[in-house]
């Protein structure tokens, strides 16, 4: 269950979801090839699709990227995280980033409860 409101995570989403729409038609090579490129990175290999998720969403707090947050932590919990993985990949990426990354750590946590929630409703 979400502990915070900070953001509404899946209303970021739904409401950044039109511009990107608008990015792939005013620039669809480059961003087909963007699409491409994630299914690829994010298909099974020798680390699952949760995990690289997770990397994801840390790398996403790292950057200090709000929207890479909300997508990152959406992919995670549907590839079946759970909320102490996330933590525990917000530790790394509070490590990697320090006071700022913190900072987003927590916005992330509270991204993937309110996606959990959705998902449970």
């Amino acid at each position: 269950m979400s502990k915070s409101n900070f953001h509404d995570w899946p209303q970021m989403a739904k409401d950044l979801n039109p511009a990107i729409g608008e990015l792939r038609r005013s620039t669809p090579g480059p961003m087909q090839a963007f699409s491409e490129m994630g299914k690829a990175a994010l298909a099974p290999g020798a680390l699952d699709t949760k995990t690289k998720e997770l990397i994801a969403l840390a790398i996403g707090v790292a950057v200090r990227c709000g929207p890479c947050i909300t997508y990152h932590a959406s992919g995670a919990q549907k590839a079946g995280a759970s909320r102490e993985e996330i933590a525990e990949a917000m530790g790394l990426a509070v490590y990697m980033g320090a006071g700022p990354s913190a900072m987003y750590a927590a916005q992330a946590l509270e991204a993937f409860d309110q996606w959990n929630e959705k998902a449970s409703t």
